[in-house]
């Protein structure tokens, strides 16, 4: 089913069956803040200073630096910087969240660490379990922090046969992303890099998800990104220099870049706009984004943050005109049936008055 129907369907909030603690309300001031799920993170970097206002390691292994499967606080994302770079994908993380801060300085990050690894800095595995409980601790904390978009690039093209419904059924995923969704928190997955031009990696092909291709620096979609003409949402730049454990940095390119650059472009317009609902932002986006296609038939807008900001700053301001002109009309029209009432008041009296004295007239002789 098309995803823009099923977003139209979802009206309610489905509930999560694990108990949430409630947490503050942001202060209004707040600066907007994203929600990474990566691998790890060098958090020494000069690039991260100020950007970085929570850490939290989510695990099915007990491999968190406190030796348990769950850690909060500084220190609970970081390796050795051999293991940052032993090759083992570790310095993922770095790299997205330096998209971040290159997009927009202003977006704070909430990294969520959810790729364990062995005392001999060999990867573990990451199943769905790890997925939920990191989109739960968001749900949880998203006040706290003012978090207005997810951002998680790892993805897997283990699908089913073309021509079925390939996407995996994830029930606990679907039902986290609607209740994020009606929380105010889009999350964003990658279209992935497979060159599959008619599916979508999970859980970016999962229908309550927003998620992301990947553009070239000349807003030409990649030949390497994935695409589904009914479910994929948007696209975004995947081209970019990323850091790197240590403080170097490289090229990067792919879906992984683009989900990031995709969520904090959403993170500064939800902000903006704290009281337009997921769907209104995505109809905001789709009349301002930018048209692009690709060589096998891919099409699709980019995300254009500039523009979509432009219209609704200008229909803001029609409306505010509109109102102001409202209310000069109700003035108007408020003082004409004041005056008429006056009128009328008036003339009733002096028919009362006159027939008082008509008759005391009568009475009296």
């Amino acid at each position: 089913m098309n995803k823009k129907l099923i977003r139209a369907l979802v009206a309610t909030s489905i509930s999560i069956s694990s108990a949430i603690q409630l947490t503050p309300i942001a202060k209004a001031d707040m600066p907007p803040a994203i929600a990474i799920l990566d691998s790890a993170l060098d958090t020494s970097l000069p690039i991260f200073n100020g950007k970085i206002i929570q850490e939290i390691c989510i695990l099915e292994w007990n491999s968190c630096p406190n030796g348990k499967n769950f850690m909060e606080g500084p220190g609970s994302v970081t390796l050795p910087i051999s293991m940052l770079n032993n090759g083992q994908g570790f310095d993922h993380g770095t790299g997205m969240a330096s998209v971040v801060v290159n997009t927009d300085p202003n977006v704070k990050i909430v990294f969520i660490r959810i790729i364990g690894n062995t005392p001999y800095g060999e990867r573990q595995t990451a199943n769905e379990v790890t997925v939920t409980n990191a989109l739960s601790w968001v749900l949880a904390n998203k006040d706290k922090y003012n978090i207005k978009s997810i951002a998680m690039s790892q993805g897997h093209h283990n699908l089913g046969p073309v021509g079925t419904e390939y996407c995996p059924s994830t029930p606990n995923t679907k039902n986290l992303l609607v209740s994020l969704t009606n929380a105010g928190v889009a999350t964003f997955f990658p279209a992935g890099n497979a060159k599959d031009y008619t599916r979508l990696d999970w859980p970016a092909c999962i229908q309550e998800s927003i998620s992301i291709g990947w553009s070239d620096q000349y807003e030409g979609i990649s030949l390497n990104s994935n695409f589904d003409k009914n479910s994929l949402d948007f696209y975004a730049l995947g081209n970019m220099k990323v850091s790197i454990p240590g403080g170097s940095t490289k090229n990067g390119a792919g879906s992984s870049i683009s989900v990031q650059v995709a969520a904090t472009k959403w993170a500064v317009l939800k902000n903006k706009y704290p009281a337009y609902s997921q769907q209104q932002l995505i109809d905001l986006i789709l009349k301002t984004g930018t048209p692009t296609k690709g060589s096998k038939g891919q099409y699709g807008q980019i995300i254009n943050l500039d523009a979509a900001i432009a219209l609704q700053d200008q229909n803001n301001s029609v409306l505010v005109a509109q109102k102001a002109a409202l209310i000069e009309e109700s003035k108007k029209a408020i003082e004409l049936a004041e005056a008429q009432y006056q009128s009328e008041l008036k003339a009733s009296l002096d028919k009362l008055n006159a027939i008082k004295a008509d008759w005391a007239k009568k009475i009296n002789g």
